[in-house]
């Protein structure tokens, strides 16, 4: 195929440091997988001394194999892999350790979980439950380690400085004591061995004398520095990336370290790509004016080599069963034209955003697939509560509707009082003959149950909350449990909001039931590792959305508080959010819709001020 000037300058670069600056579209993977070739078959470098690194295995498998199609099956034994697996490779070389030694996510979690259970922590995380604070202290204890930086200067967000302390050494002393490391120790136990053993460490720069890495933005501390120390004393280490598209701060990715590589290699050739073959005139300048109000990135001038197209479409919406509707709507629209599911992506900031969209392409039986785990909206306590009072009002009496919500709120019911698996008020009035009080309160739990029986879902939950004061308790469980009380209400108000919909409760379980059936499936696939994706619409997050391409977007919830998110204030912290909002952006191809609403549980909220930076203007 015929390349561009840019293109052409990256692949033919000599020896000595290199970066390249490859915007969305511009021909990354052909970069790397022809510069490759070229090494080999125009400069007469050994295919054994070339290092390919990738972020993940999805990406180094499909750069070996394009690699392999471009060199016809030559089978050169060019090294393709992630930072992890090769670090991984040259600790087993060094210290013969095997896959036993390794702990998964899971092992790692329940390790620290213990390590939690063990440790006297009076701050109040705000998070919704256990699991999430587990996953976001290792995200951290991650941080801490992948930025090589000093425990006493890191502060947590969940934790007081000296909790956060005790929680890291205590989980890194209990994997010594089990002979484990985890992902992240890979990488900083390759940097330590390689300080401490400068024969090793000569070793593998002679086995790898060219080093090519894709990706580059999304670099960590620790693997920036491994790979400075890996690429002496020759530094024929050719980098590409986009600091435009760094969107992994959370991991410790620090796009910086990109502007600084001139500094810390004075002979560094910077080579910019120009052109975009992916998305359309409009498309593209969308995306810049919003990427040219961060401050810290290189200069860049794309142009899009598809011409025109079609302007990008801001669509506002009341809420979100509005937004859901409008863009199931426009997907149907689309498909009737003749595109492809597969060629159709519903991109969003958070997971909880999938929600509506996928209960709404569920009940319009449009086919679609879920790249990242959704919890089901259904299973939520709060959830479980009203489907337990409705249930009791249609008639049926199972104990384990009575345990639900027997003291939500408090109704002083032991569950002695239920033995037997079907339960009824009379066996109830029965037990408590001899207490007047609690006859009173079995008396009007009785009455509200009936008084909900013909009641559509809405008023029954209006009944639950306001005359039995399920609201009360709410309040209680949150400050009980020390979590947001507005988070709960927030679910509240979405469970409302759903239940309008239905006439009857039988009609909203049916419907329960085919949801959850659906969204199992979809989680089933969504453990896969990802590959090719079906030819159904498919439904992820900006971050999983990266480095992928489709004929149509749609990103839905461009508001404050979602994109950015709520808890980005700082100034990089808001860069980072730009940048996530400039990948969805350059998802697509030929048309783009971005969908923001005006209401949320009642409550006016405003469009992002992506939105607003991408038509140029304030949004009233």
């Amino acid at each position: 195929m015929k390349l561009n000037r840019g293109q052409d300058e990256a692949i033919k670069h000599g020896n000595g440091p290199c970066m390249v600056l490859a915007p969305p579209g511009s021909g990354k993977t052909l970069i790397v997988t022809e510069r490759t070739r070229y090494l080999i078959e125009e400069s007469g470098v050994r295919p054994d001394q070339i290092l390919v690194i990738t972020f993940t295995r999805y990406a180094a498998r499909e750069m070996k194999e394009r690699f392999e199609r471009l060199t016809a099956g030559k089978n050169y034994p060019v090294t393709f892999g992630t930072f992890h697996s090769i670090f991984y490779g040259i600790l087993k070389c060094a210290y013969g350790i095997g896959a036993n030694n390794l702990m998964s996510e899971k092992e790692s979690s329940v390790l620290l979980q213990e390590v939690l259970d063990q440790t006297d922590i009076e701050s109040t995380p705000e998070v919704e439950d256990e699991e999430e604070l587990v996953r976001e202290l290792l995200r951290e204890v991650g941080m801490v380690k992948n930025g090589l930086c000093h425990l006493k200067d890191f502060h947590s967000k969940y934790l007081t400085q000296d909790e956060f302390a005790e929680v890291f050494r205590s989980y890194e002393h209990q994997k010594k004591e089990l002979k484990k490391f985890d992902f992240d120790d890979m990488l900083v136990q390759c940097y330590a061995l390689f300080r401490k053993k400068p024969e090793i460490l000569q070793g593998w720069q002679k086995r790898f004398q060219y080093i090519l890495i894709d990706e580059f933005q999304d670099i960590n501390r620790v693997q920036y520095e491994v790979i400075r120390m890996l690429a002496a004393p020759r530094y024929n280490l050719f980098v590409v990336g986009d600091d435009d598209q760094s969107i992994y701060g959370f991991r410790g990715a620090k796009p910086e370290l990109m502007l600084y590589m001139k500094q810390e290699f004075p002979s560094l050739r910077t080579i910019s790509l120009t052109v975009n073959y992916r998305s359309t005139e409009f498309i593209t300048g969308a995306a810049a004016r919003v990427i040219l109000h961060n401050d810290t990135r290189f200069y860049k001038r794309v142009q899009s080599f598809r011409g025109r197209g079609q302007n990008v479409h801001v669509q506002e919406v009341l809420d979100e069963q509005e937004e859901a509707q409008y863009v199931t709507e426009e997907i149907q629209k689309k498909l009737d034209q003749g595109i492809k599911p597969g060629e159709i992506a519903v991109l969003f900031r958070a997971v909880v955003q999938a929600r509506m969209i996928s209960e709404i392409l569920s009940e319009h039986r449009i086919p679609f697939e879920m790249r990242d785990y959704v919890t089901n909206f259904y299973r939520h306590f709060i959830v479980k509560d009203m489907m337990a009072y409705l249930q009791l009002a249609a008639g049926k009496r199972d104990r384990s509707l009575f345990l639900t919500i027997c003291n939500r709120p408090l109704r002083y019911l032991a569950r002695n009082s239920m033995e037997n698996r079907q339960v009824n008020f009379e066996d109830l009035r029965k037990f408590y003959c001899d207490k007047d009080w609690m006859l009173d309160i079995i008396d009007q739990f009785d009455v509200d149950v009936r008084m909900m029986k013909n009641m559509a879902p809405y008023a029954a939950i209006q009944y639950i909350r306001k005359k039995i004061g399920y609201d009360d308790f709410l309040k209680e469980y949150a400050e009980k449990h020390q979590i947001s009380w507005k988070q709960l209400m927030d679910v509240m108000a979405e469970l409302e909001e759903r239940s309008k919909n239905f006439k009857s409760y039988d009609e909203w379980e049916i419907h329960i039931a085919k949801y959850t059936q659906e969204l199992e499936e979809q989680q089933a696939k969504a453990r896969k590792i990802k590959g090719e994706r079906e030819n159904k619409v498919q439904l992820m997050t900006i971050h999983s959305a990266k480095g992928l391409e489709f004929e149509d977007v749609f990103v839905i919830h461009a508001n404050e508080g979602e994109i950015p998110h709520q808890k980005a204030e700082k100034k990089d912290e808001i860069e980072e959010e730009r940048r996530l909002f400039y990948v969805a952006l350059t998802r697509a191809k030929n048309n783009l819709c971005i969908s923001y609403i005006t209401q949320k549980n009642g409550n006016s909220i405003k469009p992002s001020r992506f939105v607003e930076e991408l038509l140029g203007q304030r949004i009233k």
